[in-house]
C-alpha cells in the first residue's frame, strides 16, 4: 500500500545533496562514496519520473521541481529523526514532552525546578524550545506552551485551552551601587532617575507610576531591552532602574547583584499560563506535568 514511498536511503542522499548542492559533500556527510550517492539519486529520479538536479559548471544545482521536493522532504526527515530521538531519550512509561516557552521564564523559573520533576518522575523528559508568540499547534511538534500574556490574549488563542500558573508582580530594582547608602527610594525619587525599559512591556513604568500615584514625565524614556535577562543585566551593571517580575530575578536578588529599590510592587496585566491544544486525547504524561507545574507555582507564591 506504500509503494509510492521512495527508500529512506535515497531520501537521505537527496536531502544532503540538496542542502550542499554537491554530491561530493553529501557523500562525505553520509560516509558514502560519491558513486553511491549518485546511484541513489539516479534511482530516486527514475522512481519519481522527475529530474531533481541539473549539471552546472561547478557541479549540480536543484531543478525547480527538485527545490520544491527538497523543501517538502527536509522537515519530514527532521521530524522522523526527532521522533526517533524521543523514543531513545525516554525510558519507562513516562514519555517526552515538547514544550514551547518564553525564554526568560524557561531559563529563570522552569529549568531551575526541573531537577524536582526529575526526582519525582524520572521517566518524564522535557524538551524545550523558544517561542514568544502564539502559534498553531497543528503546524508544530509541541505538546504545550508556557506563555506570558493577558487573559484576553489567552481567550483569543484559537483551538487551545490555558491554565493560569503565576501572576506577574513587578518591582523596581537596581544595582546596590546605584542605590548607594539609601535603603530604599521613594516613587517620587525614582521618577527622576534613569529608567530601563522592557520592549515587551512598553508601558510598564507608566502603569507602575500610575498605580503608586506619582506623575512621571520620563516614564517612557530610557534604553529598551527585548529580554528580561537583558534588562536585569543592565540594571545590575548600574545603567538605571528596571521594573522586573520578582520571580524572574530570584538568583540576582539572592546573590546581591540586584536590590529592591522600592517595595511598592504592582501586579501586571500579564500572567504565565500552560497552553495546550484543545483535544480530548491528552496523554497521562501531560496531566502529570501540569499537576507538578501547579504545585511548583503554589510554592513560588
Amino acid at each position: 500500500m506504500r509503494n509510492k514511498i521512495p527508500s529512506l536511503q535515497a531520501l537521505l542522499c537527496f536531502e544532503a545533496a540538496a542542502r550542499h548542492q554537491s554530491y561530493t559533500r553529501a557523500a562525505q556527510e553520509l560516509a558514502l562514496t560519491q558513486g553511491a550517492v549518485s546511484r541513489q539519486l539516479a534511482a530516486l529520479e527514475a522512481f519519481l519520473g522527475v529530474a531533481l538536479f541539473r549539471r552546472t559548471r561547478h557541479g549540480v544545482a536543484l531543478t525547480e521541481r527538485g527545490a520544491e521536493y527538497a523543501a517538502q522532504i527536509a522537515p519530514r526527515l527532521q521530524a522522523l529523526e526527532q521522533d526517533t530521538l524521543d523514543v531513545m531519550s525516554t525510558q519507562g512509561s513516562g514519555g517526552g514532552i515538547h514544550l514551547a516557552a518564553v525564554p526568560t521564564f524557561a531559563t529563570r523559573w522552569l529549568i531551575p525546578r526541573l531537577p524536582e520533576l526529575a526526582a519525582l518522575h524520572p521517566d518524564i523528559t522535557v524538551h524545550i524550545e523558544t517561542r514568544t508568540r502564539a502559534f498553531m499547534f497543528a503546524d508544530t511538534p509541541f505538546d504545550a506552551a508556557l506563555y506570558a500574556g493577558s487573559a484576553e490574549q489567552m481567550s483569543n488563542w484559537a483551538g487551545t485551552r490555558a491554565v493560569r500558573l503565576l501572576s506577574e508582580d513587578v518591582v523596581p530594582v537596581c544595582s546596590p551601587k546605584f542605590l548607594g547608602a539609601q535603603h530604599a527610594l521613594t516613587p517620587q525619587a525614582i521618577a527622576q532617575l534613569p529608567l530601563l525599559q522592557q520592549s515587551t512591556r512598553p508601558t510598564g513604568w507608566r502603569q507602575w507610576f500610575d498605580a503608586v500615584g506619582v506623575t512621571a514625565p520620563l516614564a517612557l524614556s530610557g534604553p529598551r531591552y527585548e529580554l528580561f535577562s537583558m534588562t536585569a543585566a543592565a540594571a545590575a551593571h548600574g545603567l538605571g532602574l528596571a521594573l522586573l517580575p520578582r520571580l524572574l530575578i530570584e538568583a540576582e536578588l539572592l546573590r546581591g547583584e540586584l536590590v529592591v529599590a522600592c517595595q511598592r510592587s504592582v501586579r501586571g496585566e500579564r500572567a504565565y499560563y500552560l497552553v495546550t491544544p484543545e483535544r480530548a486525547d491528552e496523554r497521562p504524561v501531560m496531566k502529570t506535568f501540569l499537576t507538578w507545574l501547579q504545585q511548583a507555582a503554589l510554592q513560588t507564591t
